[in-house]
């Protein structure tokens, strides 16, 4: 079973990043991927802090972040997966180990975070989630099912704290 997803991985990432427009590409997803680092969901926080909602948005978010930074570190040790080799890689990862992904996690996170607590913008959350996600495999640093699992994990997470 893991040997067949295995294949389909590296199929996806070399359809992924096999094209003459990878360059091109990989511009894009590496400005979609830094707004998923950490310091902007601290950003957000603060701008959400002069909002009705900054204390329901907190209370659901800062247990989930935790939960999900300490869950995906746990994961990537105990799995220890290698990263895509052999294929084009647009940016230094900050970690060894590619399962789960982090990135994707903790998008998938803030996605569910702002769905409870903003029912409106849930569809561009989740958009905005799903394409940080994509962005990690079109870097070549994850494989698709590193950044589902990450996907799932976050997911979990808030709504299994809710």
């Amino acid at each position: 079973m893991l040997q067949r997803i295995s294949q389909w991985d590296y199929a996806v990432s070399s359809l992924c990043l096999g094209h003459r427009f990878n360059s091109q590409v990989a511009a894009c997803a590496r400005v979609i991927s830094h707004s998923a680092d950490g310091y902007y969901y601290a950003v957000f926080a603060v701008v959400l802090a002069f909002t009705p909602y900054a204390t329901v948005f907190v209370q659901l978010a800062l247990p989930a972040f935790a939960l999900e930074l300490a869950s995906y570190l746990i994961l990537k040790q105990l799995f220890r997966r290698d990263r895509p080799q052999s294929l084009p890689v647009f940016i230094r990862p900050s970690d060894r180990f590619s399962f789960p992904s982090g990135h994707s996690a903790g998008a998938f996170v803030m996605a569910a975070c702002i769905a409870q607590t903003f029912p409106a913008w849930a569809l561009v959350a989740f958009v905005w989630a799903s394409l940080v996600a994509c962005s990690r495999v079109l870097l070549g640093v994850h494989f698709i099912s590193d950044v589902l699992a990450g996907a799932c994990l976050g997911l979990l997470i808030v709504f299994g704290i809710n």
